[in-house]
């Protein structure tokens, strides 16, 4: 082991002893992500389809519930801003992140819709691992209540002000809208706190933050076409971050790691850590903007906060289902890597 890389672990693992001491503000849309165990009994007599035999039901928080979750897991203190509906769903989703210990006062219950819901259909043997089989989809209505967008906007400027960093989470369904943006930006801007961005589908439309996390594919998206060439994409992706404002784009790659672009500085590509095939890649997303915006808030530099991101990526894609990791597990991921 080289001196440098000695140094570089150091460096690292001081970033994680500072995330208990810091505050972030998770704003978007929550998720139920629900799964269902089953084991293969026989054959339907109706249909050519297997009869599973229900073992149990999980529901875990998903979209900006799970990136809310993965900040208490690693340490931090976590606020959300978010709506549910006032259905099982959403009550479970709201128990959930209360005994994970995120501060839900913002997360507002609505009898006016229905929380979105993924459903996930697990089937296998009697004694073997379960695999996902089928998803099912139950949409959430998208958020026009101007009550309860004025509510949420409301509980964003307070808590934006105590925050050290601000994610947006955004699942396109009405939480993290423009009106939304543009809220987060005025109350940041007093103390320049880091905002970063996580967006499905519109991402142009959160510009001038500080950074974001798309995938190769939300980047080929935004720019509406495919870019097969290793070059090109480096020189669009650097393009893409200096349109939307962003001081660095964090593009994530599945299997090959990341690739951050910094203002000023060279392209910078990180390798993938840990086993070559995920168990499950649910979430990894929620995870890496997570372990990303904690470790800015707790002074990292880019370089060393897309590092963290991506250990932390490396270590949630083992792991089945919609998942947290701890500071712990990240740190021991660190020391042997």
């Amino acid at each position: 082991m080289t001196i440098e890389r000695t140094l570089l672990q150091e460096r690292l693992i001081n970033i994680i002893r500072r995330f208990p001491q810091r505050q972030i503000l998770v704003v978007g849309d929550s998720v139920a992500d629900q799964f269902i165990y089953g084991a293969i009994t026989r054959v339907s007599r109706e249909a050519p389809v297997f009869i599973l035999r229900h073992e149990h039901t999980e529901t875990t928080p998903g979209g900006a519930a799970n990136c809310a979750a993965n900040l208490a897991a690693l340490g931090a203190s976590v606020a959300l801003a978010s709506v549910t509906g006032d259905d099982e769903a959403g009550r479970a989703l709201r128990e959930k992140l209360t005994a994970a210990g995120v501060d839900c006062a913002g997360v507002f219950a609505s009898p006016k819709l229905n929380t979105t819901t993924k459903v996930r259909i697990l089937a296998g043997q009697l004694h073997s691992t379960r695999q996902q089989v089928i998803r099912i989809d139950y949409e959430g209505s998208i958020l026009d209540d101007a009550e309860l967008r004025a509510q949420l906007q409301e509980q964003v400027r307070g808590q934006a002000d105590a925050s050290d960093a601000v994610i947006i989470s955004d699942y396109n369904y009405g939480v993290a809208d423009k009106q939304m943006a543009e809220v987060i930006q005025r109350a940041t801007q007093p103390k320049s706190t880091p905002v970063i961005v996580d967006s499905r589908f519109q991402l142009s439309r959160f510009k001038n933050f500080t950074s974001a996390t798309p995938n190769e594919d939300e980047v080929e998206n935004i720019l509406g076409h495919p870019i097969i060439d290793a070059q090109k994409f480096e020189a669009t992706a650097e393009e893409l971050r200096e349109r939307l404002g962003y001081r660095a784009l964090l593009v994530t790659r599945g299997g090959h790691g990341m690739i951050l672009f910094e203002d000023g500085v060279a392209a910078l590509p990180i390798a993938a850590v840990g086993a070559r095939e995920p168990v499950d890649v649910t979430g990894a997303g929620d995870t890496v903007i997570a372990t990303y915006t904690l470790a800015l808030a707790s002074d990292a530099s880019f370089p060393d906060a897309a590092r963290l991101a991506n250990y932390a990526g490396g270590l949630v894609v083992m792991k089945r289902g919609t998942a947290t990791i701890t500071s712990e597990e990240l740190t021991d991921s660190v020391l042997k890597t």
